[in-house]
């Protein structure tokens, strides 16, 4: 899997526009692996959403992901399932009785500028 900078760089968007950002980003850390943000385990998905919640870039690359309709993963701190924004993700089968701490998503919030831009996505 390649992270959601690589794949933006891939993408054919006329040169400086994904650059003038994108090296700024957390998730190009030597230590990121790029599975986090398209993996469909609840801890990975947190793990990506706290590293995106730490990003000086958030709002870019969020902007870019709705932009795009991104089909899945996580893109500026938010999780795209099918290209539509989730607040929230459970696990597989029937849910528990009393919700497990651990599957508790880290809450990272939208960028003022973008808030109405995400409630159509």
């Amino acid at each position: 899997m390649r992270a959601p900078l690589e794949i933006i760089n891939s993408l054919e968007l006329g040169g400086d526009a994904a650059s003038s950002w994108e090296n700024d980003a957390a998730c190009r850390g030597a230590n990121v692996a790029a599975d986090l943000f398209f993996s469909e385990d609840l801890g990975d998905i947190a793990t990506a959403k706290r590293i995106c919640a730490e990003c000086p870039v958030l709002g870019e690359c969020l902007e870019g992901a709705l932009e795009r309709r991104e089909p899945w993963g996580v893109w500026g701190g938010q999780l795209f399932l099918n290209g539509r924004m989730v607040a929230q993700k459970r696990r597989r089968g029937r849910p528990p009785k009393v919700a497990r701490p651990e599957d508790q998503l880290p809450v990272v919030p939208i960028p003022v500028h973008l808030r109405e831009l995400a409630s159509t996505a």
